[in-house]
Protein backbone atom coordinates (compact mmCIF):
# COMPACT_ATOMS: atom_id res chain seq x y z
CA UNK A 1 0.00 0.00 0.00
CA UNK A 2 1.72 3.28 -0.90
CA UNK A 3 1.93 5.91 2.03
CA UNK A 4 -0.82 8.41 2.24
CA UNK A 5 -0.18 11.76 1.37
CA UNK A 6 -0.51 14.39 4.04
CA UNK A 7 -2.80 16.96 4.94
CA UNK A 8 -1.82 20.75 4.82
CA UNK A 9 -0.29 21.67 7.60
CA UNK A 10 0.83 18.64 8.75
CA UNK A 11 3.94 18.92 11.09
CA UNK A 12 7.01 17.65 9.98
CA UNK A 13 8.49 13.81 10.15
CA UNK A 14 11.51 12.87 10.74
CA UNK A 15 13.30 9.10 10.73
CA UNK A 16 15.96 7.55 11.61
CA UNK A 17 18.52 4.98 10.45
CA UNK A 18 20.81 3.07 12.25
CA UNK A 19 22.57 0.28 10.64
CA UNK A 20 24.51 -2.67 12.20
CA UNK A 21 27.71 -0.59 11.44
CA UNK A 22 27.01 1.68 14.41
CA UNK A 23 27.39 -1.47 16.99
CA UNK A 24 25.21 -4.16 18.55
CA UNK A 25 21.46 -3.78 19.02
CA UNK A 26 21.97 -2.34 22.59
CA UNK A 27 24.30 1.00 20.78
CA UNK A 28 21.72 1.22 18.04
CA UNK A 29 19.05 1.64 20.21
CA UNK A 30 20.45 4.25 22.47
CA UNK A 31 21.94 6.30 19.40
CA UNK A 32 18.28 6.07 18.56
CA UNK A 33 17.05 7.32 21.78
CA UNK A 34 19.87 10.01 21.74
CA UNK A 35 18.73 11.51 18.24
CA UNK A 36 15.02 11.10 18.94
CA UNK A 37 15.95 13.56 22.43
CA UNK A 38 18.51 15.76 20.45
CA UNK A 39 15.99 16.24 17.30
CA UNK A 40 12.49 16.93 18.62
CA UNK A 41 13.26 20.57 20.14
CA UNK A 42 14.67 21.46 16.66
CA UNK A 43 12.06 19.22 14.59
CA UNK A 44 9.71 22.78 15.28
CA UNK A 45 12.40 24.54 12.36
CA UNK A 46 11.69 22.47 10.07
CA UNK A 47 9.08 23.11 7.12
CA UNK A 48 5.62 21.77 7.65
CA UNK A 49 4.92 18.52 6.35
CA UNK A 50 8.63 18.22 5.75
CA UNK A 51 10.21 14.61 5.64
CA UNK A 52 13.71 14.12 7.29
CA UNK A 53 15.66 11.20 7.43
CA UNK A 54 18.30 10.80 9.66
CA UNK A 55 20.83 8.49 9.30
CA UNK A 56 23.69 7.46 11.72
CA UNK A 57 27.00 7.12 10.46
CA UNK A 58 29.28 4.32 12.36
CA UNK A 59 31.12 6.34 14.32
CA UNK A 60 27.48 7.51 16.13
CA UNK A 61 27.90 4.60 18.50
CA UNK A 62 30.84 6.56 19.96
CA UNK A 63 29.44 9.75 19.92
CA UNK A 64 27.83 11.50 23.11
CA UNK A 65 24.91 13.43 23.08
CA UNK A 66 26.26 16.80 22.75
CA UNK A 67 28.38 15.44 19.81
CA UNK A 68 25.02 14.20 17.76
CA UNK A 69 23.21 17.69 18.85
CA UNK A 70 26.14 19.58 17.49
CA UNK A 71 26.31 17.56 14.06
CA UNK A 72 22.23 18.28 13.77
CA UNK A 73 22.42 21.61 14.63
CA UNK A 74 25.28 21.90 11.53
CA UNK A 75 22.63 20.35 9.18
CA UNK A 76 20.27 22.82 10.49
CA UNK A 77 22.72 25.35 9.25
CA UNK A 78 22.92 23.72 6.31
CA UNK A 79 19.47 23.23 4.93
CA UNK A 80 18.96 26.75 5.91
CA UNK A 81 19.97 28.41 2.39
CA UNK A 82 18.16 25.68 0.81
CA UNK A 83 15.32 26.80 2.79
CA UNK A 84 14.91 30.25 1.64
CA UNK A 85 15.70 29.65 -1.85
CA UNK A 86 12.00 27.71 -2.16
Amino acid sequence: MPPQPTSAGSPARVGFVVSKAVGPAVVRNRVKRRLRAVVAPGAGSLPADAICVVRALPAAGSASSADLARSWQRALERLAPARSDA
